[in-house]
């Protein structure tokens, strides 16, 4: 959006974008996804820390960006196609906050066609290819993709892949695989892939659109699609109305991998884990949907509901002798809680010296998570990091603990609101926390002259992978 651009350039670009709109493509976005677009830069230009105008500049980068997040193996786009995508660099900054996702879903479009088309031939003529490797012959393969420019033609293409699955083929020969267990291995591989580029939607073009920009401001700065932020809810509050049941894709089923202790699916009891379910229906008449085949995300939204609410189930046992055999599980939904996630403790016997111990108490935070919703609702036990780890301080003095270790180790994170108020169960007064609004006015949050919850022996543990 540069001010100084002459008019006539802005329009016969725009013209050409619009002209590039297909007459049926197979992803297209939504009147809300254009909204959504159009509020999203907004936001991101008002609201955002970073004060950047999505302009030239940063069009630019936002196109680098989403091609990187399709294809940074650079394997599937040849020259050309990066070439023809040319014509987008310096537009999207006036079609982006109007509405028109065109660009972001032309490349994806293109995309899928590459990879899918890619992934056919792979799998359609893997065991040729593999009978014909030889292992004897003296070659090099770029195996970082910044070291390779992009291939200039569908044959410099085919000579990249040939030299690919030669590599990861070679690598399961150095693992002490057999012939026929690489070459399942590697259709396996590709099988999936293939499956799964099919199954985008609309919504996962979107996402990806939206975050090539959204990085662009701060990698922190995440758009989230409605069933992201129903996940990302889920594991703040960790808690969810369901069933219980932890679910993993397998071929084209949907594997029971285990059952959440004392959730519905383990109370009803017939649930079983290595069970697959072939089909979803709600209620006690609603029609039985067949799920075979089916994203993971999309079964569990059909299984996921209000507590009080039926779900059927039509799953294979585990110990069917075949696929033939299946049976109907009604179970009602309830609220599951995570507590496999939340702050837990243990008490160790730490040496001492002369034959004597000492008690110490360890308090595991894998995260910083609260009920914002219950919270909201004025809920009086409402869960939060900070509620759990002091009735678990209370639980270790109980015991007799003579010092506190907090393990922080691998905490990614969550609450910035929970990490400020966790520290004022164990520091007495000063600022805990200091932040720098966009606005550039600086808040400070710790409440002065406040009594410690706790004030013996304490030692933190954390490593790289905590916030």
């Amino acid at each position: 959006m540069t001010a100084n651009r002459p008019w006539l350039r802005t329009g016969l670009a725009l013209a050409a974008l619009l002209a590039t709109a297909p007459v049926a493509a197979k992803i297209w976005y939504t009147d809300s996804q254009s909204e959504t677009a159009a509020e999203l830069v907004e936001q991101l230009e008002e609201r955002h820390y970073a004060k950047l105008e999505y302009d030239d500049e940063l069009s630019s980068a936002h196109l680098d960006n989403y091609i990187e997040s399709l294809d940074g193996g650079k394997m599937f786009f040849t020259r050309g196609d990066i070439e023809s995508f040319e014509a987008f660099r310096y537009v999207m900054d006036e079609a982006l906050p109007r509405g028109r996702l065109d660009a972001g879903f032309e490349i994806f479009n293109r995309f899928e066609d590459r990879l899918t088309a890619r992934l056919e031939r792979v799998v359609d003529t893997l065991p040729a290819l593999y009978a014909a490797m030889d292992f004897s012959r003296d070659e090099t393969y770029a195996v970082d993709p910044e070291l390779r420019d992009w291939a200039a033609d569908d044959e410099a293409l085919d000579e990249r892949w040939r030299k690919h699955l030669k590599n990861q083929a070679l690598s399961l020969r150095l693992a002490d695989k057999d012939e026929e267990d690489i070459v399942d291995t590697l259709l396996k591989r590709y099988r999936t892939q293939l499956t799964r580029v099919r199954q985008y939607n609309a919504q996962d073009v979107f996402q990806l659109y939206a975050n090539a920009l959204t990085e662009l401001y701060d990698p922190h700065t995440n758009y989230f699609s409605p069933r992201r932020k129903e996940n990302f809810d889920i594991n703040m509050s960790l808690s969810l109305e369901g069933i219980g049941a932890v679910l993993q894709l397998e071929d084209e089923y949907t594997k029971v991998s285990r059952l959440v202790a004392a959730g519905p699916a383990d109370k009803q009891g017939e649930l079983k884990p290595a069970d697959r379910i072939i089909g979803v229906g709600q209620g006690d008449s609603g029609t039985m949907v067949d799920v075979i085949g089916w994203r993971l995300d999309e079964v569990v939204a059909l299984i996921r509901g209000p507590k009080g609410t039926t779900v059927r189930l039509n799953v294979i046992p585990a110990d069917a002798a075949s696929t033939e055999v299946h049976k109907e599980i009604q179970i009602v939904r309830n609220t599951v809680k995570l507590e496999e996630q939340s702050a837990h403790s243990r008490v160790l016997e730490v040496p001492a010296g002369d034959d004597s111990t000492i008690k110490v108490g360890v308090i595991d935070i894998p995260a910083f998570y609260i009920d914002f919703e219950a919270m909201r609702r004025g809920d009086d036990d409402y869960k939060s990091t900070t509620r759990d780890v002091r009735r678990l301080l209370d639980e270790l003095e109980s015991e007799g603990v003579e010092g506190i270790v907090v393990d922080l180790r691998n905490n990614g994170g969550g609450s910035l609101q929970e990490a400020n108020e966790l520290t004022g169960l164990f520091i007495e007064y000063g600022p805990t926390v200091q932040i720098r609004h966009s606005s550039r006015r600086v808040w400070r949050d710790g409440k002065r002259m406040r009594t410690a919850y706790y004030d013996g022996p304490l030692v933190g543990l954390i490593n790289r992978l905590s916030a």
